[in-house]
C-alpha cells in the first residue's frame, strides 16, 4: 500500500501513510476545508444556491 500524500510506502504505525508529517498534512487538508463531504441536507442546498444567486448578481 502506498501512501495518499507522497506515494511512498506505508509504515504500520501511520497507516495509511508513510510517515506522522504524512497523516498531518492529511488531517490539515481535512481541516482547512480542501476536502469535503458533499451533503445532501436540504438547508445546504438551499445555501448553495443562494450563494450562487449573489455570485452571479455581482457585476464582473
Amino acid at each position: 500500500m502506498s501512501c495518499p500524500i507522497c506515494g511512498e510506502n506505508t509504515v504500520t504505525k501511520f497507516r495509511p501513510f508513510c510517515s506522522k508529517r504524512c497523516a498531518d498534512i492529511d488531517l490539515a487538508k481535512w481541516l482547512n476545508g480542501s476536502y469535503a463531504v458533499p451533503s445532501q441536507r436540504e438547508e445546504d442546498l438551499d445555501t448553495e444556491v443562494a450563494e450562487g444567486e449573489i455570485s452571479q448578481s455581482r457585476p464582473h
